[in-house]
């Protein structure tokens, strides 16, 4: 199984050991695009902040986002399931999962990123600030940049199991599987169902549907479950206890669809 995720916004600090080695990064066939990207955004964070500042998006109190970015070089690095936080990451809580659930998720867990396309959860990296939706002046939007080093480098790291695809709308724009690939994928949306005057109303709630996504990955790795396709997550999470709806695809290449159903939000 390999389980496709967005980064956070917020980000903890950087460590205070060695600082990043492109070279050591998972999927290695992304390291020169990674390098191309990095030395960009350093370039861009050294010279005029406000110009930074500007095309990352960021307010006049995230000064310092633009100083982090400027020193990535040289800042210590940390494994990324400790540099990620936030709601989905928070009720992951990567941290407190035992010895084997930590092991599954080195194996299955992969993080989408503007600036290093993808890491797995124990590749060291610095704290940085770098959406998929920054468009750099010299590389263009990172979603379109990424999508072709993208393509060449993750069918392969999908394996032949399952793909369970938790991407927000931006980071999935980076690499959208298909064929073979795509037939054993598995998009989850989380639905809030309410009764309101004795009719159900759904709706999708962002922070809630994000800290719903961190739980059931969670579950999964805490149980052990290893669904080899779409039918067989569906099945899983049925079995831990998540109310679960699927659409299967109309024709062969074509991703599932599922919703997960709660009635409580938390």
């Amino acid at each position: 199984m390999l389980v496709l995720l967005p980064p956070s916004e917020g980000k903890a600090s950087s460590g205070h050991g060695a600082p990043l080695k492109l070279e050591s990064l998972s999927l290695p066939g992304l390291t020169a695009a990674r390098e191309a990207v990095l030395t960009e955004l350093v370039e861009l964070c050294t010279g005029d902040e406000d110009k930074a500042r500007e095309v990352l998006g960021l307010s006049e109190g995230q000064r310092a986002e633009v100083a982090k970015n400027a020193g990535l070089r040289t800042a210590g690095a940390r494994p990324a399931g400790e540099v990620y936080t936030g709601v989905l990451y928070d009720a992951l809580d990567l941290a407190s999962l035992d010895a084997a659930a930590k092991r599954r998720a080195a194996r299955s867990l992969l993080v989408f990123s503007g600036l290093w396309g993808a890491v797995r959860v124990t590749d060291r990296i610095p704290s940085y600030r770098c959406s998929m939706g920054v468009r750099l002046p010299g590389l263009g939007a990172l979603g379109a940049y990424w999508r072709t080093p993208m393509a060449s480098v993750l069918p392969e790291a999908s394996g032949d199991g399952l793909v369970l695809d938790l991407r927000s709308s931006a980071y999935a724009a980076a690499w959208k599987p298909k064929g073979e690939v795509a037939g054993r994928t598995a998009t989850v949306r989380v639905l809030h169902s309410q009764v309101v005057d004795g009719v159900e109303k759904r709706s999708v709630v962002s922070h809630f549907n994000k800290a719903t996504k961190g739980r059931i990955v969670r579950a999964l790795l805490t149980a052990g479950a290893a669904p080899k396709d779409p039918a067989q997550l569906v099945e899983a999470l049925r079995d831990l206890g998540y109310a679960v709806e699927a659409e299967t695809p109309g024709r062969a290449g074509k991703a599932w669809s599922l919703d997960v159903v709660v009635t409580e939000i938390h």
